[in-house]
């Protein structure tokens, strides 16, 4: 066996393989697509044809390609099947936190194509997180500089201002929702510059419910006022769904305002044009005399074309060029290398500051450097309101007018006021001008912030609270103080503005009364296009409705990734508690012991919800709100004059990236040669000296082994799965090594020094107290690994727990063996008993252990089959809804009582709800053919349906009698390529579960 052989797995070698079969676009046949259909369950059928893990991956795959070369609809399957592979197949207590890493770790593998040393390190990262295990994904969370969220998904995680690609940001609708789900982001408002698409809206609002995430989706306007633009958001609200938005927009007064608003953006995109064409004609050619450099002139269509959907803006422009200035960089340093080697040393100082310039010319240094207004001075400044006849009309409307036009559209909206240039007269006018139109201030924006034009902001704030506060003598010295302030400043139009100042303070009940009943409120966002690497990104989190782990990275001084800004903000925690669907102890029995004082919550599922108030926010230095996107501090071209190595990996990559295999039989070593020399040390009688660690190590791989058949359905579990088909090796493996590293503290600390050595207390004299202080070391060495493996509270209580329960266990197991041994003959019992001691109250633990984590993993079995059926009886009852729509006339429930004329009528009208019919029986059939306490819940869900609802499921499994349709399905590629396995299971097994089903139904109460 190599030495590189020790390294990663088989498993990741395919994963890989496949990976990138998928990215150089040689593995996306119809057939393989098909597995990504809506009606497919991931813990259905398709299990037998492809594993989990590669479910996963392609579906991240499947995703990140559509982004780059799909359509809506193909990036919108692509993100459902992607929610449903990684979310609903984490069998885990960190479920979402499993599946925003894997989904973070595909993406990377994608970005690191062509580096195989990487992309292998990534596919071993990838299949330990999907495992689950919590110390992994926090690790794994850390490392890709992610946020554990709560399991509750109650977060405060937001961000009032971002862009897709449809104005000037890098990501289209489908991935910006996808990466703001990732960092754990719960609400988002994505605006868009003077016009909406409704092919975006669409898209953005669909995904947005895939993944849950609450979007809103607002309109910036410019507006001119006194010799500048002020840029005003429009939210319509209060639309039952997405068709509702979508159907006003459709609506001709909004189509007017939206044909209104291209004109504006095209006129905006004239300007940019004009700068396209500056660079060409100017700084282009300084750039060549001044560096060497052969850079071509750009194309005015080239630059639209990578435009693309979006709205031509000088990001854009600098992006544009970067990426056509790159390969004459390259260039120009590979001929700088050469002559490197050569020159003399001054020479080369020089030669070295020249690359160094060459690699700091990124995007933003392009942008600031030439597509300035200072470094154009003679174009016509954008920000400055024109003049010229040719001027849209949008953009010569004051604020009040404009904010009438948006307001007449629909009586639901929100006004935002961006704050970036605008100082507190301004803010005093428009909200005097507006008479509450306004709805709210964007008191932060993060963009505007970093580039210093978030000047006054402690001001406005100390207007708006005064606003809000109904403090007439506050606001009454604010308005004084603006109007001394602004007097001395001396401007043209102060005498003007002084008088409307005056006429405000003269009128302040009236300017309280704007928002007396609804507060002027604040917005926070980010106003992130994704393709800025000095400044953080995406999302926004108030930390103290996060776990304890992520507050206190986010405290961390060393953490340079998150920065608080400077504005407070009050949130507070609300708890409700709902009814359970089904109670644990029953629905009668839980009703009455609700009547005991302090049970009056029993069988009610407590939940927590943060609030936040908007209308709270205050600009201070004592910040509670964190950034949650990253940057990069050292941002480059990658260019060097040493020639960069290959990506080969080295010889030793750390244990992490070690073969499972071997680290497994290394952990069970770790635990087993302690455990060894322990007996070896303590124990003078042979079988115990040299067979105690065996003895040891059996009784933990048996209770593991016992408690995964327990979790499965003990006796009465599925036929089709073997015993070691719930048995996890890697779960026992590290269950032995800590077990293992326990002997010592038990058997040699506890039992040998303490008790026995130094206070004389053996089992003959006091069993009792001798187990109860070996179980109580017992406990807290379990505890304490638990909490080192980064389990739940509750899993450490309740091990706690398990150590009380087996100190009686312990003395029933010493009683026990007492009898054996004097059944047996033995002339001194109590010598082979005091040995064992610690084993004995091993024994008695690890059988608490097998009954307790056994029933903890089947709850854990019970809650993911519940999901599985709830999620699958509800495609169900849509496609028989579905059916009925079809076929008006027809009793479709008879239809189903006969599949052939069922199929050939189906097969005429809709071939797609035949499938979805079949598939849906298929992975019911599944369901309860293999999976883990499938039979139970079925059972469950049936004692909750009506009898037509027993009906309807039991009828349409009738389908799956036409063996000919379901086989031509499945050779036609309904779940991938390799169709044999469940081709074989469906033809084996159709009899049997159908002969189950009629078992079921005739045993309720209403017949089938």
């Amino acid at each position: 066996m190599s030495f590189r052989s020790l390294f990663f797995d088989q498993q990741d070698r395919e994963l890989l393989l496949m990976a990138n079969k998928v990215i150089e676009r040689q593995y996306t046949s119809p057939m393989v697509r098909k597995l990504f259909d809506g009606n497919l369950h991931p813990h259905g059928i398709k299990e037998l044809s492809v594993s989990r893990e590669l479910r996963i991956a392609y579906a991240v795959i499947n995703l990140l390609d559509t982004l780059e070369a799909g359509r809506a609809e193909d990036r919108l399957m692509a993100l459902t099947a992607l929610r449903d592979e990684a979310l609903m197949s984490a069998e885990t207590g960190l479920r979402r936190n499993t599946a925003r890493v894997l989904i973070q770790i595909m993406k990377e593998l994608v970005r690191a194509h062509g580096d195989q040393c990487r992309q292998l390190k990534l596919a071993h990262d990838f299949r330990r997180a999907a495992s689950g295990k919590p110390r992994v994904i926090r690790a794994l969370l850390r490392r890709y500089h992610l946020l554990e969220m709560p399991e509750a998904w109650n977060q405060l995680a937001f961000d009032n201002h971002v862009h897709d690609a449809n104005t000037k940001g890098r990501k289209n609708p489908t991935h910006l929702i996808m990466d703001a789900w990732i960092k754990g982001i719960r609400h988002l408002t994505v605006i868009y510059y003077n016009y909406i698409e409704p092919a975006a809206a669409q898209e953005l609002l669909q995904a947005a419910e895939i993944m849950g995430v609450s979007i809103r989706i607002g309109v910036e306007f410019k507006s001119p006022l006194r010799g500048k633009y002020v840029d005003l958001i429009w939210v319509p609200r209060g639309f039952s769904d997405a068709q509702g938005f979508l159907a006003f927009l459709a609506e001709a007064p909004t189509q007017h305002l939206m044909h209104e608003g291209r004109k504006a953006s095209r006129w905006q995109e004239q300007y940019v044009l004009r700068m396209l064409q500056r660079w060409n004609n100017r700084h282009r050619r300084t750039l060549n005399t001044e560096l060497g450099l052969t850079l071509e002139p750009l194309g005015r269509e080239e630059f639209l074309a990578f435009v693309g959907t979006g709205q031509a803006s000088l990001l854009h422009l600098a992006e544009f060029i970067h990426k056509r200035m790159k390969p004459a960089l390259e260039s120009r340093v590979e001929e700088l290398r050469d002559e490197w080697r050569i020159a003399t040393p001054p020479r080369r100082a020089e030669i070295e500051t020249r690359v160094e310039q060459l690699n700091r010319l990124d995007p933003e240094t392009i942008l600031d450097t030439w597509l300035t207004h200072v470094a154009n001075d003679d174009l016509p400044d954008p920000e400055v309101p024109s003049e010229a006849p040719e001027l849209p009309d949008i953009l010569r409307m004051d604020p009040r007018s404009l904010l009438d036009w948006l307001t007449s559209l629909h009586s639901g909206y929100r006004v935002t006021l961006n704050l970036g240039g605008v100082t507190v007269e301004d803010v005093l006018e428009l909200l005097w001008d507006c008479e509450g139109l306004i709805t709210h201030l964007e008191l932060f924006n993060l963009k505007d912030w970093h580039e210093g034009k978030a000047d006054g902001l402690e001001a406005i704030n100390a207007l708006q609270l005064a606003i809000n506060s109904g403090r007439v003598p506050l606001l009454k010295q604010l308005i004084r103080n603006i109007i001394k302030d602004y007097t001395e400043s001396g401007t043209a139009d102060c005498k003007e503005r002084c008088d409307k100042f005056r006429a405000v303070l003269r009128n302040i009940p009236r300017l309280q009364g704007f928002y007396k009943s609804v507060p002027l409120r604040s917005r926070i966002g980010t106003d992130s296009t994704s393709r800025s690497h000095r400044m953080h990104g995406m999302g926004l989190v108030f930390p103290e409705t996060l776990p304890p782990r992520a507050q206190r990275v986010i405290r961390d001084p060393k953490d340079t990734m998150r920065q608080i800004i400077p504005v407070r903000t009050t949130v507070f925690l609300r708890e409700s508690y709902q009814p359970r669907r089904h109670p644990p102890l029953g629905r009668r029995l839980t009703a009455m012991l609700r009547r005991i004082p302090g049970l009056s919550r029993l069988g009610y599922r407590r939940e927590t919800e943060w609030v936040v108030r908007t209308d709270s926010s205050r600009v201070t230095a004592d910040g509670n709100i964190a950034t949650l996107g990253g940057f990069l501090r050292d941002n480059d071209n990658d260019l060097s004059l040493k020639e960069t190595a290959g990506a080969a990996c080295p010889r030793w990559m750390g244990f992490g990236y070690m073969n499972t295999g071997i680290v497994n039989l290394l952990k069970v070593l770790a635990g087993f040669i302690p455990a060894m020399l322990s007996f070896q040390y303590t124990q003078s009688w042979w079988v115990l000296a040299w067979f105690g660690a065996l003895i040891w190590f059996g009784i933990t791989g048996f209770r593991n082994i016992l408690q995964a058949v327990l979790g499965g359905g003990g006796i009465s579990r599925t036929p089709l799965l073997r015993w070691n088909d719930y048995v996890s090796w890697s779960r026992i493996s590290d269950s032995l090594m800590y077990t293992g590293i326990s002997v010592p503290l038990l058997e040699v600390v506890m039992r040998s020094l303490v008790l026995q050595d130094m206070l004389g207390l053996t089992v003959q004299s006091n069993p009792t107290l001798v187990y109860t202080c070996i179980a109580v070391a017992n406990g807290l060495y379990i505890a304490a690994h638990n909490s080192y493996r980064g389990l739940q509270r509750e899993a450490i209580i309740g091990n706690l727990f398990r150590s009380a329960l087996a100190i009686p266990m312990s003395m029933l197991y010493n009683e026990i063996a007492l009898e054996l041994l004097v059944l047996g003959g033995v002339a001194d019992p109590w010598a082979m008993i005091q040995p064992g001691a610690a084993v004995i109250s091993k024994t008695a633990s690890d059988t608490v252990a097998a009954i307790i984590e056994g029933f903890a993993d089947r709850n854990s079995n019970l809650r993911m089959r519940r999901w599985d059926y709830e999620s699958k009886l509800e495609q169900l009852y849509d496609s028989y809804a579905r059916l009925e729509l079809l076929f008006p006339e027809e009793d479709v429930l008879e239809l189903l009582k006969a599949p052939k004329q069922f199929i050939r009528a189906v097969e005429a009208e809709a071939r797609h709800l035949e499938t979805a019919i079949i598939i849906n029986a298929l992975d019911l059939m599944y369901f309860w053919m293999y999976q883990p306490r499938a039979r139970d819940i079925l059972r469950e869900q049936l004692r909750s349906m009506s009898a037509d609802e027993r009906k309807v499921l039991v009828r349409s499994q009738l389908v799956l009698t036409r063996e000919r349709e379901v086989s031509q399905l499945f050779v036609d590629g309904i779940v991938g390529r390799n169709f044999s396995r469940p081709l074989a299971f469906y033809l084996d097994r159709h009899e049997e579960y159908l002969r189950d089903m009629e078992q079921i139904c005739a045993r309720g109460s209403a017949g089938c």
